[in-house]
């Protein structure tokens, strides 16, 4: 049996303002919408962009910061694992959806959304471009934890 790696990083702006609430036994969950931009050439030369739209869990005290200090337009790095939704609608349809579960968020630069800031100490210089932010992000293990 081959043990699976689940890690997902993504670097994006939020779609829309963090959605607080809490479970019955009073956990905080927030959702937020992550768009993640991709700058490419194609096949004529010409440069292009590609957007994917990510909805993202936060649990615990992560997901009341997220609700405190983000808001629509801000960017963030976001760590954690992907997971699989499924539900049947009101028509009695099975829908399915990947999403991820938050296990770490980092608040970057000021963005463009309104709402207060972020302490300094969570904040990376706005200065940072996401490949400069993904290459200071420490992934554990090493190549040799692969295991195919």
């Amino acid at each position: 049996m081959v043990r699976g790696y689940n890690k997902v990083i993504l670097v994006g702006n939020l779609t829309r303002d963090p959605e607080l609430r809490y479970t019955p036994n009073n956990t905080a969950v927030a959702d937020l919408g992550l768009a993640v931009n991709r700058t490419y050439q194609n096949s004529q030369g010409e440069m292009q962009e590609d957007t994917t739209f990510v909805d993202i869990t936060v649990w615990g005290r992560n997901a009341e910061n997220c609700s405190q200090y983000l808001a629509k337009g801000r960017p963030a790095l976001v760590e954690g694992r992907l997971t699989f939704d499924s539900w049947e609608n009101q028509q009695g349809e099975r829908r399915t959806k990947l999403k991820v579960t938050a296990q770490r968020v980092d608040f970057l630069g000021t963005g463009g959304g309104e709402g207060a800031t972020a302490p300094a100490a969570s904040q990376p210089s706005v200065d940072e471009s996401p490949e400069e932010i993904l290459d200071n992000v420490e992934v554990e293990g090493t190549e040799d934890d692969i295991p195919f």
